[in-house]
């Protein structure tokens, strides 16, 4: 298949982690007893720069050790009026104590999208409100952590296609509590409202790449009295939040604003989000909601004047897979040219991919999941064609491209298995590996791994055949298991038995020990 082409000593540098562990930076649980002393209530209080915010306390299964949460701190203005389509501006101080202790709303998106989506982990997941006022991020810190403690800083980029998703949705406390970090999670105006670009200065475009620069600005000035060290900050992001954590390790403006940085399935190379000729778009979705087009001004004007749930539920918006522009300051160049010229941040980077990435979640998405086994050499050939394309495979032979991943087999099984293991690689794999290698290259220590375990829960809502899904490893990642609140997206008993081997701690240190404070492991 195309990995083949991969060299035996970039193979070696593959982590595999099945049975064993995926082991990255703060992110490997100990497996404790389920049991644990309901918590004590307290409304943990914190004096940043910009005010007093007041949280609330919480445990996790399996420990005593209690983590102060708090929800819905604006790290911008809201993006509301004459401020929507363009960048965050910085948030403004408060009087007073601003109570941070309830879920705050989702950014503006189809929630019929967010029901169906990959967040569907086992059918138990939360949906909140959703608000145009939503450029929040939430604190997760363990109880005792004073202004002096400098724990290092993990900040979360979720996923979503960059259409749905939200902050809330990965509860960080178990992290916090049993790998002793500061979580952090942010969220992103996503869809039209976050990627609509004029394709000139009146719109350029990444607004949502701006907000997560935003956020990371700032951790930089506020996390400090929440027990967090400004200057050992990763990040990290599973699907379009790995495909963001990419660019920001390319982009100029984050410069400074982490240390190091953690991809799982995705990175910004990937063929579907290839920046193209965003005027088309623009005078397509005028056209839908009766504005005029005559100048870019004119459209963003008009649009700015329409209530935010008529553009995310247009057709038009629906259709789209958000994408980045290359607008000269998030992106001076695209990711390509900046990748081959090396203009990226030299920061440690692990990133990785599922074995089955095309297995189950996305083409139940893309309503791709009973017609797979249908697909014939001809109607693959068609659906790749555009990817291909991207990946610089000529047009010659793509035919053989297919081919050589159906092979002899003609029956449903075959197909399915072709399309799920070629659709895997345009996506996932090879952009991984070319993005990673352009980085080795330059001499920056690069770790890749592959996730293998099939979560339990699985076998309740997939077919047999799926292995290590789309987004597998954010139970595993976040502790799921032992949070108290089961309704959350990850409180499921998915991983007891696995959370996980009696070295994970160990792991866990020395990996946080060499990111954050130097190390001479190897």
């Amino acid at each position: 298949m195309l990995l083949s082409t991969v060299s035996s000593e970039e193979q070696r540098t593959v982590v595999k982690a099945g049975s064993g562990v995926l082991v990255w930076v703060a992110c490997l649980l100990l497996a404790f007893p389920s049991t644990a002393p309901e918590p004590q209530t307290s409304q943990p209080e914190v004096d940043t720069p910009l005010g007093y915010v007041q949280g609330r306390q919480v445990g996790v299964k399996g420990t005593d050790r209690l983590v102060n949460v708090f929800l819905g701190i604006p790290f911008a203005q809201p993006p509301l009026g004459p401020l929507r389509f363009s960048a965050p501006l910085p948030a403004q101080p408060w009087e007073g104590v601003r109570y941070a202790s309830t879920d705050p709303p989702m950014c503006m998106q189809d929630i019929e999208r967010m029901n169906n989506s990959r967040f569907s982990v086992n059918g138990k997941h939360k949906i909140f409100s959703i608000s145009e006022d939503c450029l929040v991020l939430n604190i997760y810190s363990p109880a005792e952590a004073t202004e002096k403690a400098r724990k290092p800083v993990m900040v979360w980029i979720h996923g979503g296609s960059l259409m749905v998703g939200s902050a809330t949705s990965q509860d960080g406390s178990a992290l916090a509590a049993y790998e002793d970090v500061v979580v952090v999670t942010v969220q992103y105006r996503l869809g039209i409202l976050g990627f609509f670009s004029t394709g000139d200065k009146h719109t350029p475009g990444n607004q949502g790449f701006l907000d997560v620069v935003a956020a990371l600005r700032w951790v930089q000035k506020n996390i400090t009295p929440f027990g967090g060290d400004p200057n050992c900050v990763t990040i990290f992001g599973g699907s379009s939040g790995a495909s963001i954590v990419s660019a920001l390790v390319l982009s100029p403006m984050a410069t400074g604003l982490f240390h190091r940085a953690i991809a799982q399935s995705g990175v910004i190379s990937s063929p579907f989000l290839t920046a193209s000729d965003s005027w088309p778009k623009v005078q397509s979705l005028a056209d839908s909601l009766a504005c005029s087009y005559n100048s870019p001004s004119e459209v963003v004007q008009c649009l700015q004047q329409k209530e935010a749930q008529e553009l995310i539920l247009s057709k038009e918006s629906k259709m789209v897979i958000p994408s980045y522009t290359i607008d000269g300051s998030f992106f001076p160049k695209s990711p390509e040219e900046l990748l081959k010229e090396r203009k990226f941040h030299p920061v440690p980077f692990l990133v990785g991919v599922n074995n089955h990435e095309f297995g189950w979640l996305i083409p139940k998405a893309l309503g791709l999941l009973d017609k797979m086994e249908q697909m014939s050499q001809e109607q693959m050939l068609d659906f790749f064609k555009a990817s291909l394309t991207n990946l610089n495979v000529p047009p010659e032979m793509m035919s053989m491209v297919v081919d050589q991943y159906l092979g002899s087999g003609s029956d449903a099984q075959a197909r399915r298995e072709a399309f799920q293991e070629l659709a895997g690689d345009i996506i996932f794999n090879i952009p991984t590996l070319n993005f990673s290698r352009n980085l080795q290259d330059s001499g920056l220590p690069v770790f890749l791994y592959e996730f293998q375990h099939v979560p339990s829960s699985f076998a309740k809502i997939k077919p047999p055949w799926v292995k290590a899904d789309h987004a597998a490893e954010e139970a595993f990642m976040f502790g799921g298991p032992f949070l108290m609140d089961e309704d959350t997206l990850l409180g499921t008993p998915i991983a007891r038995g696995y959370l996980f081997g009696p070295n994970s701690t160990s792991w866990s240190n020395i990996w946080r020990s060499a990111w954050c404070h130097g190390s001479d492991r190897s």
